[in-house]
């Protein structure tokens, strides 16, 4: 791919031009030009700037990705030291991702790493799995709930497919970088999926050592915990019987879907959202490492799938039925994110097409940049090009916008939203974290025991 002169770099941070002295007459007035970027330095622009959310936001002494990040240090709750389990996944992915592209040398990078996996090494574990939040002073596990005190799967799965992919990277580099491999190899052989079957054919995603299974939350599709039996299945320690997905997850194959939107097969029934598809983020999460090319069962065909949601969701808003001013082709992907709540104040809501709050989430056409790269780079080019002082920042764009109304901007960040975004941009543009993910032979290998095939890996 391209790569983007230093020169070009400060265009596109700091939004600089060329200066010429339009004649001896007005010499001393210069005229400032725009430089506008190809697609692909702009898309190198945003991936190096939502970098930053990993590395130069992270939580300090843990290393992992903070659960939020507020440009103006307020904090609900004083949690700006809360770790986020499955943003620290993707968090993962994006650390490799900065190292191959150079944001990071890979010597820093190794030691971030290296970091990190001591610190998940020693942080509260509920039967190999860690809790949704964990304190990035102490590890000790941060309840998210009342009842959400314990082991998080799904978040688990993940951080899980974030460590994997490091391993991979890592393992057949320096003596050190091998040292740092087999830590991660370790961390994630540590998880019993197994237990959290609590012995019925399905996963359940919290146990909790006081609740113990009453938070009663069994996997089932579709949303965006299909990752969470692909790693359940390739587990050489602790591994599912494949009953568990076929029964549990795939619903006895229930979860076959034969409706349309928009003449657009939905291809599976999205949890509560049969009509148009779920947020966004379900064809981003399990598929950040996931590669869904090529990729089939016998319930799916998973580029179909993701690509399907994706076009509903674009068709959604460009059919625009609730008349939101501003949406349209370059303004468009509803997503779990920052909302607007009625009284004005901040909150979280996920937007989708049966749940439109009229906030756009940029993650949600920014991570699909590998299903519709050109309905998403009219998206990226709109908010950069036109809107870039409202909607960028330290990290990237904000997480979430309600341009068209009254500009309004939540100017907060989300790992769980920035992270797909690095992690995405990456995938698309060299396919690195897909490539690293899915040549796991223990990924291969828990794919093919639950009958997935894939042409491109050759299984």
């Amino acid at each position: 791919m391209v790569r983007i002169s230093v020169l070009l770099l400060v265009f596109s941070f700091f939004g600089c031009g060329g200066n010429s002295d339009k004649s001896k007459e007005n010499e001393g007035e210069k005229n400032v030009t725009t430089v506008k970027l190809t697609d692909e330095q702009l898309l190198a622009t945003v991936q190096k700037q939502t970098f930053k959310y990993f590395w130069d936001y992270a939580e300090p002494n843990s290393g992992l990705a903070r659960e939020r990040f507020h440009p103006d240090g307020v904090y609900p709750e004083n949690d700006a030291n809360i770790v986020t389990t499955g943003g620290s996944g993707f968090g993962l992915m994006a650390i490799v991702s900065g190292m191959s592209q150079g944001y990071v040398t890979k010597e820093k990078g190794v030691e971030r790493l290296n970091k990190i996996a001591d610190f998940l090494g020693k942080a509260d574990r509920f039967h190999g799995a860690w809790s949704h939040w964990i304190d990035g002073n102490t590890g000790k596990v941060k309840p998210f709930g009342t009842k959400d005190n314990g082991g998080d799967l799904v978040e688990t799965s993940f951080l899980v497919a974030g460590i994997i992919t490091v391993r991979e990277y890592l393992k057949d580099g320096s003596e050190n970088e091998k040292a740092v491999a087999q830590k991660y190899d370790a961390l994630w052989k540590g998880v019993d999926w197994q237990w959290y079957t609590n012995k019925k054919n399905v996963l359940y995603w919290h146990w909790s050592p006081t609740y113990d299974w009453q938070m009663n939350f069994p996997l089932e599709g579709y949303n965006e915990c299909l990752i969470t039996y692909v790693l359940a299945a390739s587990s050489p320690t602790h591994t599912i019987d494949p009953k568990v997905y076929h029964e549990g997850w795939a619903r006895s194959g229930k979860i076959v879907s034969s409706k349309t939107k928009y003449n657009i097969p939905l291809v599976l029934k999205h949890n509560g959202a049969e009509e148009f598809g779920g947020p966004l983020f379900w064809a981003h999460y399990s598929y950040v490492g996931l590669d869904p090319n090529q990729l089939t069962d016998k319930y799916a065909n998973y580029w179909d799938l993701n690509v399907n949601q994706t076009k509903i969701n674009y068709e959604y808003c460009v059919e625009n039925p609730g008349k939101v001013k501003g949406y349209g082709p370059d303004y468009w992907g509803l997503s779990a994110s920052y909302s607007r709540n009625p009284d004005g104040s901040i909150g979280y809501n996920a937007h989708m097409p049966s749940n439109d709050q009229q906030v756009i989430s940029p993650t949600a056409a920014i991570s699909s940049i590998v299903y519709t790269p050109k309905e998403s780079m009219a998206v990226i080019r709109n908010l950069y090009d036109n809107h870039k002082d409202k909607t960028w920042g330290e990290a990237g764009f904000y997480d979430a916008l309600s341009l068209g109304n009254d500009n309004w901007v939540a100017k907060r960040y989300l790992a769980i939203d920035q992270g797909p975004e690095v992690v995405m941009i990456e995938n698309y543009r060299t396919g690195l974290l897909w490539k690293l993910f899915m040549n796991a032979p223990e990924v291969k290998q828990g794919l093919v025991k639950l009958g997935f095939k894939s042409g491109k890996y050759g299984f």
